[in-house]
Parts: structure tokens; sequence; C-alpha cells
């Protein structure tokens, strides 16, 4: 009885804590949406090919990527001064492919020098042939693992266009499409398959520390 007595002052301690967080949380995130909001406008921009307001719009996207927890990320992708906006669209959809693919290289480049620095020599030129063909690789594989919550536009003074299209990628999913780069991109870096294990790790883990 006396175990079940503080097991229940404990709860009751912990709810309101939990209630206040969630609260603070929400307040946190209404804010980030009004201020994005404020921004768009502000600088002219407009969606793209949907029927949608902006505002559901980026409550879908805030919305989906808040679901995904610890495993959604937001990646966003640009194109500036094109002339064709179907051009545009795909230019930002490759340079989001690029810019996760930087971000994966990147990552697992930090992980390797920190914790393998001390066990290998002589290896620098070796390795960075293998993240250069790593970024390439995930740049091809993560395409079909970006999904795109809308696209923004606006006219530039010139007459051209610059846009933004924004992408949610769920990492645990994604980590099939770096592992499909990594085992491409070692089978050209000798090194990289030396430390095969290790690496695979890393990629595994995606970009969490």
């Amino acid at each position: 009885m006396k175990k079940i007595m503080m097991l229940l002052m404990a709860f009751c301690l912990i709810v309101p804590t939990m209630n206040a967080q969630n609260k603070a949380l929400e307040k946190a995130r209404k804010k980030e949406f009004q201020t994005k909001m404020k921004e768009f406008k502000k600088e002219k921009w407009q969606l793209f090919g949907t029927t949608r307001t902006f505002e559901v719009a980026l409550l879908s996207h805030y919305d989906k990527l808040n679901s995904l927890g610890d495993d959604g990320a937001e990646i966003m992708g640009v194109a500036t001064k094109v002339k064709s906006k179907n051009l545009g669209h795909q230019m930002a959809v490759n340079n989001a492919c690029l810019t996760y693919a930087q971000q994966a290289g990147s990552h697992l480049k930090g992980r390797v020098v920190s914790d393998m620095s001390g066990n290998a020599t002589d290896t620098e030129g070796e390795f960075d042939k293998f993240y250069a063909a790593y970024e390439r690789l995930v740049e091809k594989e993560i395409r079909g693992e970006l999904k795109e919550s809308f696209t923004i536009i606006r006219t530039n003074d010139d007459g051209t266009y610059e846009m933004q299209s924004y992408f949610i990628v769920d990492e645990k999913a994604a980590s099939s499409a770096r592992i499909r780069a990594l085992e491409d991109a070692a089978r050209e870096s000798e090194m990289a398959q030396k430390y095969a294990k290790k690496v695979s790790d890393f990629v595994r883990e995606g970009f969490k520390e």
C-alpha cells in the first residue's frame, strides 16, 4: 500500500509538469508558425502548384514533421533566376537532394575523423574519394525518400522566378538509401571496406549525435 501511495504521489507531481511542458511546446510551435507566415508574406512568396491556402500548407508541413519526432528532418531546395516555373521546380528538387547529400557526407566525415583518426594513418586522400562518392550516391538514392510538402515562388524584378521547395524526410526510412549509397561507394574505396562495419554504423545513425 505504501508503494502504491508513493507511486500515486509521484504521478500527481509528474502530470502537471508534463502539461506545462506541452503547453509551452504548443505555444512555441504557434509562434514559429506565425513568424514563418509573416516572413513569407513580407517577402511576397506565393504557393506554387496547389489550391491550398498558405496557412493550411504550412500547418500540414509542421504536423507531418512533428509526427515523426526526432526522426523527422526538414530539407529545403532552392532555384534562382529561372525563366520556367516547371524547370525551376525541378531545379529546387535537385537542390534539396544535393543539400541532403552534402549534410550526410559532412556528418559521416565528422564521425569518421573524430572516431577513427587514431586508428588509421595516411588515409585522408583515400577517404576523401569515398566521401565524394558517398555524397554523389546519396543524392541519387534519396529522391524516393524526400516527401515534398509545398513549394513557394516569387517573381524577380527582371521577370525571372525564384522558388523554394520544402521537403520532409524520415531519417529512419532514409537509412536504407544511405546504406545503398554506402555499399556502392565502398566498392570504390579500399579504406572504406577496411572500416566497413564502423562506417556502416555511422551511416545507419543518420544525423543523430
